[in-house]
């Protein structure tokens, strides 16, 4: 499958989760959460360590989010991307796109052995989407 191919699977889906979400405007997990917003995509916010993002419920995990995702965007540390992974693949997500720098080896590893859709090492999405700075 080519990359435009594994982007247009990710992007079709029907709600996101957006594990690094946060309010704070300069980090990379805010905007691609408001990515999603600006285009008017579903998007839940995962953070353990916050109770909302922009007003909107902040979930722990994948699996704590309130209804099934298929696609989820990947703004953490590697060492979290391995654990984030991990929930992803346990919770039943099947398309996974890890942003420049929450990348490691084992976690993709991980993720394209249990037969995701994993875009890494790439393209970023705000890119892809046209993010615009509010």
């Amino acid at each position: 499958m080519s990359i435009d191919e594994q982007i247009d699977k990710f992007l079709a889906a029907p709600a996101f989760g957006v594990a690094g979400a946060s309010d704070d405007r300069h980090k990379y997990g805010h905007k691609v959460y408001v990515c999603y917003l600006q285009h008017e995509h579903k998007a839940y916010p995962i953070n353990p360590n916050v109770k909302t993002v922009l007003g909107n419920t902040a979930y722990a995990t994948v699996r704590a989010l309130p209804e099934p995702i298929e696609s989820l965007s990947i703004i953490t540390p590697p060492n979290v991307t391995e654990q984030v992974v991990n929930d992803a693949i346990a919770a039943g997500v099947k398309n996974i796109w890890m942003q420049p720098g929450a990348e490691s080896r084992s976690a993709i590893k991980t993720a394209t052995e249990a037969g995701l859709n994993v875009i890494s090492g790439g393209p970023c999405l705000l890119v892809v989407m046209g993010y615009r700075e509010r």
